[in-house]
C-alpha cells in the first residue's frame, strides 16, 4: 500500500440500559481500534435501548457533513428492548447486506450457531456508511478486525467504503 491512508472521522454509539463510560468495554474497544488505525474519534455517546433516542443520535450525526462513519455496539438480538436494527434501518438510503453475512460468518467461527442470533446491518445514509454490530466486546473486535479495518482503510484493494465517505472520491476503489 504505497499511498497514504485518508483518515476518516467516526462517532461510536453504545446502545445499552446499564453501561457507562466506565464499564463500557465494547465502545472503548472500537474507540481503541479506530484510533490506532489512524482514523479520528468525533464523539462517543451512550444511549439506551429506546428506538428513538438511537434514531435520533444517529440522524444527527449522519446529518453532520464532519461525520463519514457511524458505528454503533448493541441491541442488535433478539431480546427485550434490542431495537438498535429498527432504529437505524428506516434511515437507510443503502443496506450493506454482505455485512450482516460476513459478519455472521466469521462469528460462527468463535461462537457457532449462537451468532444467528445477531441481527447486526450496515448501509449508507446521506453519504455516511453506518455499522451497527452486537454489544459483545468479541463481536465488536470481530466486526473490526474482520471486516471494518479492512473496509474502512481508503488503500484496500478492490474495493472499499472509505473512498464512498471520503469528499471527492465517490467510488469504490
Amino acid at each position: 500500500m504505497s499511498e497514504p491512508m485518508v483518515p476518516l472521522n467516526i462517532a461510536v454509539l453504545t446502545v445499552s440500559d446499564t453501561r457507562t463510560e466506565e464499564t463500557d468495554r465494547s465502545g472503548q474497544a472500537l474507540v481503541e481500534r479506530l484510533t490506532n488505525a489512524g482514523h479520528t474519534l468525533v464523539e462517543k455517546r451512550i444511549v439506551p435501548d429506546d428506538v428513538y433516542r438511537i434514531r435520533a443520535v444517529v440522524a444527527n450525526w449522519i446529518a453532520e457533513a464532519d461525520v463519514q462513519v457511524v458505528i454503533t455496539t448493541g441491541g442488535t438480538g433478539f431480546t427485550g428492548r434490542d431495537s438498535t436494527p429498527e432504529a437505524i434501518s428506516v434511515l437507510l438510503d443503502k443496506r450493506i447486506e454482505g455485512f450482516g453475512e460476513r459478519f455472521r460468518q466469521l462469528s460462527g467461527e468463535e461462537i457457532g450457531s449462537s451468532t444467528i442470533q445477531s441481527r447486526c446491518l450496515g448501509g449508507l445514509a446521506n453519504a455516511t456508511v453506518v455499522f451497527c454490530l452486537p454489544g459483545s466486546t468479541g463481536a465488536c473486535r470481530t466486526g473490526w478486525d474482520g471486516i471494518l479495518a479492512e473496509q474502512l482503510d481508503s488503500r484496500h484493494k478492490p474495493c472499499n467504503f472509505a473512498n464512498l465517505v471520503i469528499p471527492g472520491r465517490g467510488q469504490h476503489g
